[in-house]
């Protein structure tokens, strides 16, 4: 009982610290869409996505192939990480390119808005596959106890449910931290695609620069927000 309880405190963290990624990829795609339709956007799109990872999971536990040679020395997982890998990164860099140059989308109306809205629930599922692929792996390798690992999966979907949206707004609100976001992303789709291709790439090599990059970037906010208030201070 206390093993299983140990393994199901390990795999909720497990999917907690990798939810971080979802949290960024769902927070730039679903800024597309008018403010009414972010909320029901982003929480459909990680239902649909909680239901896809309880569908691989189980897929994981029937089909051993998934990480055995297909065709050409790669394996099912190989072919989803290199193209998981390479529509990040495309999709980061056209972000940064909107974010910088100004070229932000109109939401649109209508049919348009509609189609948006299905797109975006589309990738949103589509990328948590991408992202989740090694944490399903991971967890099935650490027990073969189906409920354990659903019961984890799902109690970590609710934590990522409650902190997406105000860690959605804080990153869109200031646009050096989303550039910042946006270029974790593009070192995470260099590092998925590489994976793909069968090239280890350490994961604190990407890790520790880039939180290096968000504390220094958190002591310029605090700079600023002291400087201002010294500023209103002294015009009083």
């Amino acid at each position: 009982m206390i093993d299983a309880l140990l393994i199901l405190l390990l795999i909720i963290g497990l999917e907690l610290i990798l939810g971080i990624d979802n949290v960024l990829v769902i927070a730039i795609l679903v800024e597309r869409l008018p403010e009414s339709h972010q909320d029901r956007t982003r929480i459909i799109g990680l239902l649909l996505a909680l239901f896809a990872r309880i569908g691989m999971l189980w897929l994981v536990l029937m089909l051993t192939e998934l990480t055995h040679t297909l065709f050409l020395n790669f394996s099912i997982r190989d072919i989803i990480l290199i193209l998981g890998g390479f529509f990040l990164l495309a999709k980061a860099v056209r972000e940064i390119h909107h974010t910088v140059e100004f070229k932000d989308q109109p939401k649109g109306s209508g049919k348009k808005m509609l189609k948006n809205l299905y797109s975006i629930i589309i990738q949103i599922v589509l990328l948590d596959i991408v992202f989740s692929i090694d944490s399903v792996i991971t967890a099935v390798g650490l027990t073969k106890n189906m409920w354990i690992i659903v019961i984890a999966v799902v109690l970590s979907f609710m934590g990522i449910m409650i902190y997406s949206k105000p860690l959605s707004r804080f990153i869109m609100k200031r646009p050096t931290i989303k550039i910042l976001a946006l270029s974790f992303l593009i070192t995470i789709g260099v590092t998925l695609f590489m994976e793909g291709l069968h090239e280890d790439i350490p994961k604190a090599y990407i890790y520790i620069p880039m939180g290096f990059a968000l504390v220094v970037e958190m002591l310029q906010m605090r700079y600023e927000y002291n400087l201002d208030r010294k500023k209103r201070k002294a015009t009083c």
